[in-house]
């Protein structure tokens, strides 16, 4: 996927003039956030559960060479085998070894955001291997050439028209704007697809270190089909997926499902614990699982740390304002929404997407519906940090910045400013209240009214109000 994060600015603009994807992320907002609310009410125990996450993710990181080592050994003793991966290239390369290996022509895939950051698909058909993506948002928009725009709902940009004419393009049969009939045909054509693979390659959620397994939750039966019915099952996922056993990764799931589409549990949650075994009725012959790194051991002991708490839920963009506005694309990269904000300047550098941890409210909402409490206002205000010092930060920025603390270490000064500015807007919006242009403000007042200052200034409203309470 190529990186378009710089032109965040633009990509956004054309998401707020596109009424489809307007009319899409409308109903989007009524959806998982509500669906989540009703959930968590049903979990008294969900405040306590969210401490108990946190807490054993911190400890997961602190000691995650000895649960990946763990997890290794594990896998090695069920007859699989793991492969680590520094970077992208690596990863990409190790799993392009293994298609080889066993002479791969056609590979299906379950939903793996991981493939999708080392750019996977694209690789394996520039070495003329076919990768067909399985779960049906991600078959979508391969046959459309697109990108997920939701780390949980990939097409959930589209509409059913818009699927209906993909369908209709690629299938050459007669167009439906059916949704049952839509899913039985995609169901139709993926199945022949399950049958003839030779590799079948899933992310994972969750790497247990005491038993080697691997583990994925989905609403569709395609990841099943994809890890059990090729004769190799490659598992890719980044390192910070590891959990110490089993009762942990329980813990995990009582909170994903709840935090992401508001379910109590996925339709299928489904362990693989090495290749098949002689008394297995099913299930493939090699097991390989692909560890990547890509950045993420960098964020250990900084003040990005938290980050690797994520267990991809997608909470934080199901209630992120900016998100609800402009869609997944705009973020220009394989992350959207707040998680999108943090994770993305590790992978690719804060110099390619400087744009993207200013787009925020700091609303604080993320890391309020965070399920491992991962402070994402904060590490966004970081990465400002990282961007300013690296002098990223546009000119009229930083002077604006310089101006406001020269005001801001000279108190009486900064009070009498913003009395003479309250003063003056004021009589600028005259009877009506309201200014439809202020200078140095165009960003707001292009696109709507600023309503004129009320009586005094805050402060000193604080210090009447102070002054009356003492007396």
């Amino acid at each position: 996927m190529q990186i378009h994060s710089p032109e965040f600015k633009e990509n956004a603009r054309i998401a707020l003039h596109n009424e489809p994807l307007q009319a899409a992320l409308g109903q989007f907002k009524f959806g998982f956030p509500v669906n989540r609310a009703r959930a968590i009410a049903n979990l008294p125990e969900f405040e306590t559960l969210r401490d108990h996450a946190r807490d054993l993710k911190n400890h997961i990181i602190q000691n995650l060479d000895i649960y990946l080592e763990q997890f290794e050994q594990q896998v090695t003793a069920n007859g699989g085998h793991v492969h680590w991966c520094s970077t992208a290239e690596d990863a990409r390369q190790a799993i392009l070894d293994i298609c080889q290996h066993v002479g791969a022509k056609t590979v299906t895939k379950g939903k793996s955001m991981v493939s999708e950051e080392i750019n996977l698909n694209d690789y394996l058909e520039a070495n003329g291997i076919e990768p067909v993506e399985t779960d049906l948002g991600e078959y979508i928009l391969q046959l459309r050439g697109d990108h997920p725009s939701h780390i949980i709902a990939p097409a959930i940009h589209l509409n059913v028209d818009d699927v209906a004419d993909t369908f209709h393009e690629h299938h050459h049969r007669p167009r439906s704007d059916d949704p049952q009939t839509l899913m039985k045909e995609a169901r139709e054509v993926l199945r022949k697809k399950f049958v003839s693979a030779d590799v079948g390659i899933t992310g994972a959620n969750f790497l247990v270190a005491e038993t080697g397994s691997t583990i994925i939750v989905t609403n569709e039966g395609n990841g099943d089909l994809t890890q059990t019915l090729p004769k190799t099952h490659i598992v890719i996922s980044s390192i910070e997926k590891v959990v110490p056993n089993l009762e942990d990764m329980s813990l995990f799931l009582r909170l994903l499902a709840r935090s992401s589409t508001g379910q109590e549990f996925t339709v299928y949650n489904t362990l693989s614990t090495g290749p098949r075994r002689p008394d297995d009725q099913d299930g493939p012959e090699n097991f390989h699982v692909v560890l990547v790194d890509n950045g993420r051991s960098d964020m250990v002991g900084t003040d990005f740390q938290d980050m690797l708490r994520c267990i991809r839920c997608a909470a934080c963009m199901n209630h992120c304002p900016v998100y609800g506005a402009v869609g997944g694309h705009s973020y220009g990269w394989v992350y959207p929404g707040p998680m999108g904000s943090v994770l993305t300047p590790q992978m690719i550098g804060i110099d390619k997407s400087a744009h993207l941890p200013n787009a925020s409210t700091a609303c604080g909402k993320c890391q309020e519906v965070c399920p491992v409490r991962i402070p994402l206002p904060k590490l966004m205000r970081h990465w400002r940090e990282k961007e300013f010092e690296q002098h990223l930060t546009p000119s009229t920025v930083r002077w604006g910045l310089a101006g406001w603390a020269f005001f801001a270490k000279r108190p009486a000064l900064y009070r009498w400013l913003a009395r003479s500015s309250a003063w003056f807007m004021r009589r600028m919006a005259g009877k009506k209240g309201r200014i439809s242009k202020l200078p140095m403000a165009g960003g707001w007042t292009d696109w709507r009214e600023m309503p004129a200052p009320q009586g005094a200034t805050f402060m000193d409203q604080w210090k009447k109000r102070q002054s009356g309470d003492q007396s």
